[in-house]
């Protein structure tokens, strides 16, 4: 786990509502950092059941929050290219 601002890693195993990042002091529990954040979908969210949270970036008190552990695009992106280099030798 990561913060989303500073990338700094995140060592809580279970993130509380009042949760910041040592490092930055950056909110945790928001809807840019949950596994079910998703733009496409209705209220940014794939939680059907989730209630609106107009600011994506403030803390929330969503019950269905999952920290997520997204990569960067810039290791996924090198990880693409590997795997790329490596199918095709």
């Amino acid at each position: 786990m990561k913060c989303r601002k500073c990338k700094a890693p995140i060592t809580a195993e279970k993130i509380s509502f009042r949760d910041e990042c040592p490092f930055c002091h950056e909110d945790l529990h928001v809807c840019l950092n949950c596994i079910f954040y998703d733009t496409g979908k209705s209220n940014s969210c794939r939680e059907d059941k989730a209630e609106y949270v107009k600011e994506k970036d403030r803390a929330n008190f969503c019950e269905y929050f999952r920290f997520t552990e997204r990569q960067d695009e810039a290791s996924l992106k090198a990880e693409a290219e590997k795997r790329w280099k490596d199918l095709f030798k």
